[in-house]
């Protein structure tokens, strides 16, 4: 059997490659490159809509178009979004910049190339900082990030014998994120997008849909025997739409490339396809190298000069970032650290934890709250923390009542959580004592129960007394029936105790 470039069937490679332990001699040599659409109302150089969702060729015009005579302008909004990524990064900001045109033929491109940016990138060098399963953190570094303009879309599916075009998408703003070949694992890549991704959103400058295509993903991957330092020659899998597609890719070529090379074969630099169904690569074209887009300046644009000034404005204006949250979060308000990577995780569940916290200072209630009875409510009727329409201030009015010992735990969160959902007008204090919810301090009332739970269960009493301490869990659950929760279990199991051993 000959083995090429092309792919190969995966039960093939991993029985050759991995059970073999080949693998092992091997490295894997991953860079990334993340196209972010930027929230922009406009496209990046028309006053077009930028919109998502239109009808086909709804948002387009002459300069979408590409039509003779038209010129391009620089949306401003755009250059402040790429320098804040720039800057979350940690990136330094040029404060010199230019544009290019990549010159390349395909139909969705209507001007016959594409304004970037070649020679000075608006952001240069940075990292992003990510945590690994294993409890290890890395500094994946970024080479650069720069601005430039989205392709239209070609659409294969729609007609039996041509294809379509929608430009509604061509000139849409997009910075694209290069990193340096820095990667070296499936799980790396994973976590680097999952925290690029983050950090778009809680600038509020892209939203991180990889369905829709809002952040798309470009793998460069390659493989060398462990210990080198040259690097082997590199396959680009391109417009991967998910993190486990990216990281799907990446295992399947590890393995293929592997496989090629311990047969004697020879890695051919190609640009590949993604097959989401078969998880295979195959080849879509001959990787093009930088000389073959003919990049010169943009004729019709000049440079863009910006200055420290506007750089500091925009640092001092943007919010705490995810990892910021995520050390405040351990060392400061002494959360586990699964608790904090799960709020950090969304921007709209940090925005109402720190509101929420303003007006609570038992942290881990709050947390409890959002990570129970919140997230259950939001996962099952498919909302987000923006819809849930309680304000945090409420929330915390329901902390401090359990803290009071005003109301149990158990019916905060299974009957004046939902109560509050249905009335988030009112309270949580005048919602427990609407619902009768409030403990009942009529120590005459809690004997009743007692009394009335023994009295239930005899049998259960010489268990208990034989030593069968586990029977307290069916008493206990036959006060909280009948006093309807209105109990502090806590003192009530103290005195269940005492009568079972007054007996």
């Amino acid at each position: 059997m000959e083995i090429g470039s092309a792919c190969l069937r995966p039960g093939f490679i991993f029985m050759t490659v991995l059970t073999g332990g080949i693998s092992d001699k091997y490295e894997l040599v991953v860079g990334l490159e993340v196209h972010a659409q930027l929230s922009t109302l406009s496209k990046a150089f028309s006053p077009d809509s930028a919109a998502f969702g239109a009808e086909p060729n709804h948002h387009i015009s002459a300069i979408s178009l590409g039509h003779p005579g038209t010129l391009p302008f620089l949306n401003k909004r755009a250059v402040e979004y790429a320098v804040k990524m720039g800057i979350a990064c940690n990136c330094s900001i040029n404060l010199n910049n230019s544009f290019a045109r990549k010159n390349y033929f395909y139909a969705d491109l209507p001007k016959g190339y594409q304004i970037t940016q070649d020679t000075q990138p608006i952001c240069i060098g940075g990292s992003v900082h990510v945590r690994l399963a294993d409890g290890s953190a890395k500094d994946i570094a970024i080479h650069h990030i720069h601005m430039e303009e989205d392709a239209g879309k070609s659409m294969h599916d729609n007609h039996s014998e041509d294809s379509l075009i929608d430009l509604n998408r061509a000139g849409v703003p997009l910075i694209e994120i290069v990193t340096e070949p820095d990667l070296r694992s499936a799980e790396e890549a994973g976590q680097f997008l999952t925290e690029t991704r983050k950090l778009l959103r809680y600038l509020d400058v892209c939203d991180g849909n990889m369905e829709e295509g809002s952040m798309r993903c470009d793998a460069n991957i390659s493989v060398r025997l462990k210990g080198q330092t040259t690097y082997g020659n590199r396959c680009e899998v391109k417009n991967l739409n998910s993190i486990r597609n990216v990281q799907r890719a990446i295992e399947h070529e590890f393995a293929r490339q592997i496989a090629i090379i311990e047969d004697g074969g020879h890695i051919d630099q190609n640009t590949l396809n993604f097959n989401a169904d078969t998880g295979e690569t195959s080849v879509l074209r001959s990787k093009e190298m930088a000389n073959d887009y003919r990049y010169f300046p943009e004729p019709d644009l000049t440079p863009l000069f910006l200055d420290k000034h506007y750089a500091d404005n925009i640092k001092q204006a943007m919010p705490a970032l995810p990892n910021e949250l995520y050390k405040k979060y351990i060392n400061e308000l002494a959360l586990s650290d699964y608790d904090a990577s799960v709020i950090t995780a969304d921007r709209d569940l940090v925005l109402f934890f720190e509101e929420l916290i303003h007006h609570t200072d038992n942290y881990k209630a709050a947390v409890h709250l959002l990570m129970g009875p919140v997230k259950s409510h939001l996962n099952e009727s498919g909302k987000t923390i923006g819809d849930i329409g309680v304000k945090a201030e409420n929330f915390a009015r329901l902390i401090k009542l359990v803290d009071a010992g005003k109301v149990n735990n158990t019916v905060a969160s299974h009957k004046l959580f939902h109560a509050l959902l249905a009335s988030p007008d009112k309270t949580a204090e005048e919602l427990a004592k609407e619902l009768n919810l409030l403990i009942s301090n009529d120590s005459s009332d809690v004997s009743r129960y007692i009394h009335d739970a023994i009295a239930k269960y005899p049998d259960k009493v010489i268990e208990y007394q034989k030593g069968k301490k586990g029977v307290l869990g069916l008493f206990m659950g036959e006060i909280m029936k009948s006093s309807k929760g209105r109990i502090d279990p806590q003192k009530t199991n103290q005195l269940l105790i005492k009568e079972l051993e007054s007996k």
